[in-house]
C-alpha cells in the first residue's frame, strides 16, 4: 500500500519546475561575445549576473493598507496586522503596485504574463515575522526582455521581473548588544528584476545598475534611491578561462551603491582568480561585503530552492491579466529615456547637452502611484516652444544650471518659473537687454527668489540695454577704462589684441552690462588709434 500522501499541487506545478530548472541549465550557457582582454586579469573571463530589488513607489504597501513608510518616520509606526504576521490576517492585493510593475516590464521589453502567481519562500530570519515571504518564483508577473546599456554595444537580457514584499528592517546596537528590529518597511512592494548573467566587468555592472535606475525613474515605478534603500542589489559573479565552462558563482548580497557594486564585483574575480590559481576550488556560497575593508566575506554557504521550501500561497488567488489592461497600460507608459534622447537630439541639440539634461533629470522627484515629477527635460520642452532650441540649451545648461551649482543648489531649487526664463530670453534675443544684462538679471532672480516679471525688474535694477543715442554714454565709458588701465591699452596699441578684452570688460562693468560688447569693442580700438 502507497501511504505517500499526494500533494494537491504538485502535479499543477511539476511543469513548471521543470521549466525553472531548464532555465537555470541555461543561465550557463552565456552568450557567446566578443573576446576584450582585460589587464587587471588577464586570460581570465568574468560573467556577472544581477538581481536588482527595487522597492515600489506606492502610497501603500503590497498586501496591506497600511502606506509605504517613509525613511524618516518613527519605528514602527507604519505596520498593519497582516505586516506584523498576526494570526488570521489576510493579504489583499494593492493593484497599484501591479500596475507600476507591469510599465517597468513594457520598459524591459518584456512578456507580460496573463496568469502569474504567489508563492512563499520559507526562512526564518528576525526581520521576517510570518517566517517567509511572499514571492513569484515559478509564476512571475513578466519573462523575457532586455535593458540596452549607455556605453558601447551591450544588452542585457532581463531573464524575469516579479512581486515580493519587502522585509523588516534590522539594525544591531552595538553597546546594548541587541538586534532592533522596525517593521514599517515589512510588506513594502518590491520588484524582483533578474538578469542574465550577460556582463562581463564591474563598470558594465555599474552601468547596467545605473541605466536601469534611469528607467524606473523615468516610468515611475521607484524612485531608485540607493542611498534610501529603495534599491538594492545582489551580485552574481563567476570567474573561467576564456573557453572554458563558467566557473563557480557566488552571491554577494545587499550592495547599496553603484561604486560598491563594481568594487564588490572586482573583489571578488581577484579572490576567485587568487583560489583558482593556486589550485583550490571556488565554494557556492552567499557573501557580504565589507565596505572599509573593500573586500567580500562569507554570510552562509548558498542556498537552492528546496532549502526555502517554496509552495503556493493559499491565502492569494492567481493574478489574471487580460491583453486589454496591459495594453492599457502600455497606452499610458511617460517617455522613455531612448524616446527623450531621440527626441532631444532630433531638435538640434548635441549628445553632450542631450546627455547633461537627462542626467540632471534623472534625479528629478519621482511621485506616489506613477506620478511622474517634472524635471530638467519638461522644463526644456516647455521653454523651447517657438524658440530656438540650440539657444534654449545654452541658457539652460550654462547659465541657469551654472549659477544654481554656484550656490550648491540643485534643478529642483530652481525659482525661476519657465514663463518668466522664456521671458528673459525673450528680452536678450530682441535686443531689449545684453546678455550680460541678462546673466545678471538671472543672478538675482535666483539669489533673490524674485517673483516679479522680467521686464519689470529689468527698470528697476536699470539693466535696459543703451540705445544708439546713448552712444557719448558709451564713449565716456572707454575713455574711463583706457584711463584706469594705461599698461592694457598702450599694449593694445602696440598690436596684441587678446589684451583688448580687459578693457571691454572694464567698459561692460562700468555701464553694468547694458551696452553692445560688439559696439564697445569697435569704440576701444577707434579711440585707441586715435590717442
Amino acid at each position: 500500500m502507497n501511504l505517500v500522501r499526494a500533494c494537491p499541487w504538485q502535479a499543477q506545478y511539476q511543469w513548471k519546475l521543470r521549466e525553472l530548472w531548464r532555465i537555470k541549465g541555461l543561465r550557463n550557457i552565456h552568450r557567446q561575445r566578443e573576446r576584450v582582454e582585460d589587464r587587471r586579469w588577464p586570460g581570465w573571463e568574468v560573467v556577472v549576473g544581477i538581481e536588482v530589488h527595487a522597492q515600489i513607489k506606492s502610497r501603500k504597501k503590497l498586501f496591506s493598507e497600511a502606506r509605504t513608510a517613509h525613511t524618516n518616520d518613527a519605528p514602527n509606526t507604519s505596520v498593519s496586522c497582516f505586516d506584523a504576521a498576526l494570526p488570521g490576517a489576510l493579504p489583499t492585493l494593492n493593484p497599484k503596485c501591479v500596475e507600476l510593475a507591469v510599465r517597468t516590464a513594457l520598459a524591459l521589453n518584456a512578456h507580460v504574463q496573463r496568469r502569474s502567481a504567489f508563492d512563499r519562500k520559507h526562512y526564518f530570519y528576525p526581520d521576517l515575522p510570518s517566517g517567509y515571504q511572499i514571492t513569484q518564483r515559478y509564476a512571475p508577473l513578466a519573462r523575457g526582455g532586455h535593458l540596452r546599456l549607455s556605453r558601447g554595444d551591450v544588452t542585457v537580457r532581463i531573464t524575469q521581473l516579479q512581486l515580493e514584499q519587502d522585509t523588516a528592517k534590522s539594525t544591531f546596537h552595538a553597546g546594548r548588544r541587541i538586534s532592533l528590529i522596525d517593521l514599517n518597511r515589512a510588506g513594502s512592494g518590491l520588484m524582483e528584476i533578474v538578469s542574465e548573467p550577460d556582463m562581463r566587468s564591474p563598470e558594465e555592472a555599474g552601468d547596467y545598475v545605473r541605466t536601469l535606475q534611469t528607467l524606473l525613474r523615468a516610468v515611475g515605478s521607484s524612485d531608485g534611491s540607493m542611498e534610501l534603500g529603495s534599491l538594492r542589489c545582489d551580485v552574481n559573479v563567476s570567474v573561467n578561462r576564456y573557453g572554458q565552462p563558467p566557473g563557480t558563482r557566488c552571491e554577494i548580497k545587499n550592495l547599496n551603491s553603484i561604486k560598491f557594486v563594481m568594487t564588490a564585483i572586482a573583489s571578488e574575480v581577484f579572490r576567485h582568480i587568487e583560489l583558482l590559481e593556486s589550485g583550490r576550488t571556488v565554494t557556492q556560497e552567499t557573501r557580504g561585503f565589507d565596505e572599509n575593508k573593500a573586500e567580500t566575506f562569507k554570510l552562509r554557504s548558498k542556498e537552492d530552492s528546496p532549502d526555502y521550501r517554496y509552495m503556493p500561497d493559499p491565502n492569494l488567488p492567481p493574478l489574471l491579466l487580460s491583453e486589454e489592461y496591459t495594453e492599457r497600460v502600455r497606452s499610458s507608459m511617460p517617455e522613455l529615456p531612448s524616446e527623450t534622447r531621440g527626441r532631444l537630439l532630433s531638435m538640434g541639440l548635441s549628445e553632450r547637452d542631450a546627455d547633461v539634461l537627462m542626467t540632471i533629470d534623472s534625479g528629478r522627484e519621482v511621485g506616489f502611484d506613477g506620478e511622474i515629477g517634472k524635471g530638467a527635460v519638461a522644463y526644456f520642452t516647455d521653454l523651447v516652444r517657438e524658440r530656438d532650441p540650440k539657444i534654449v540649451v545654452n541658457w539652460m545648461i550654462h547659465d541657469l544650471l551654472g549659477q544654481l551649482a554656484s550656490r550648491k543648489e540643485t534643478f529642483s531649487d530652481n525659482p525661476v518659473s519657465v514663463e518668466h526664463m522664456g521671458e528673459l530670453i525673450d528680452m536678450v534675443q530682441s535686443g531689449k537687454v545684453t546678455g550680460t544684462s541678462g546673466k545678471t538679471l538671472l543672478r538675482h532672480m535666483i539669489s533673490r527668489r524674485s517673483l516679479d516679471c522680467p521686464s519689470k525688474l529689468v527698470k528697476e535694477l536699470g539693466l535696459v540695454a543703451l540705445c544708439e543715442d546713448d552712444s557719448s554714454m558709451v564713449k565716456e565709458w572707454c575713455l574711463e577704462a583706457i584711463k584706469e588701465l594705461p599698461q592694457q591699452a598702450e599694449a593694445v596699441r602696440k598690436g596684441n589684441l587678446p589684451v583688448l578684452n580687459r578693457l571691454v570688460g572694464k567698459v561692460m562693468k562700468l555701464g553694468r552690462g547694458r551696452a553692445n560688447v560688439e559696439t564697445v569693442r569697435t569704440l576701444l580700438l577707434e579711440l585707441l588709434r586715435e590717442s
